[in-house]
Order: structure tokens, then sequence, then C-alpha cells
């Protein structure tokens, strides 16, 4: 994320229509539009590895992996991200292809980089535990070798799994 270039609220509708036709990417966060930054060769090629090890995992399981142009609402938190990856399970996002995002994923993975580590850690995350169906939050890190996988257990509560 790096800037906000509208400091008026925009309601969720508008933005979804104008993020449609724009070039660069924006994420919506409680009314306000933020550019997305672009990625790094090695995020890149992450993401890529990634997808392709969990499409040939998931498949014929009826899970759909996105890897980077999909957003997932939030509803509660009144947002949209663009998370760098996500898997979601749910009949009612496979059944519509329409829609240009995700309403119920189980799984959300984001490289970090040095200007949305602290986003991503905080406040992003937080927005994301509002997610029911939300199981599997994973973060790696660009720079070195560090993956955190925070899972929610049976009691709901965020776990942090080495």
């Amino acid at each position: 994320m790096i800037a906000n270039f509208d400091h008026n609220y925009l309601a969720p509708e508008d933005y979804l229509a104008t993020e449609r036709i724009a070039k660069d990417k924006h994420e919506y966060i409680r009314g306000q539009t933020y550019a997305m930054a672009g990625a790094s060769k090695a995020h890149g090629m992450i993401i890529i590895n990634l997808a392709t090890l969990l499409k040939n995992r998931l498949r014929g399981s009826g899970c759909l992996v996105y890897a980077t142009a999909m957003k997932v609402r939030l509803e509660i938190a009144n947002s949209y991200f663009y998370p760098d990856l996500v898997v979601t399970c749910d009949s009612r996002d496979n059944q519509s292809f329409s829609e240009d995002f995700i309403r119920y994923p189980r799984l959300i993975v984001e490289v970090l980089s040095p200007t949305t580590a602290a986003f991503d850690r905080g406040d992003k995350f937080a927005d994301y535990r509002s997610l029911e169906t939300l199981e599997e939050y994973v973060l790696i890190s660009q720079e070195r070798i560090s993956v955190d996988c925070f899972r929610r257990n049976d009691e709901g509560f965020w776990v942090l799994y080495p």
C-alpha cells in the first residue's frame, strides 16, 4: 500500500466500478482507496511457486487458488484487499465467476515487503480475522527464509505455528 489518493469517503460499489477500469490496483479500506505497490522478482517467484504447488495439491478438491489479482471482500471490516494468494473451498465463491472478489476464503497468503510488513502483520491481519471462513493466514518473508503460519483453533483463537 502506497498512497491514499482521495480523502473523501468512497462507497464500496463505486470503488468496485472504478477498480474494474483502473490500470493500477487499489485496496479499499473503510471508504478510502490505497494504490498497490509493485512487486519484486523474488515476490513474484514466491507467489508463482506457491500457487503452482497449491493448485496441484488441491486438484479435484473443489478448492480454487487465486494469485495476486483477486480481491477478498471483508464485509464486517468494510474493506477489499488483494492478497498475494487466496484459496477458497466454499461453493458460494465457486458458483459465480462473474464476481471479481472472494467472500469466503479459507487460506490467505501475503509475501512481506519492507513497506507492507507492519500493515500485513497488524491492521490487515486484524481485518482478515473478521472473516469467519478464514482458517489460515500465512506471512512469507522475501528477504530471508521465514514463514509465519497463523491458524484459527477450535476455540476461535489465532495461534502461530512454527
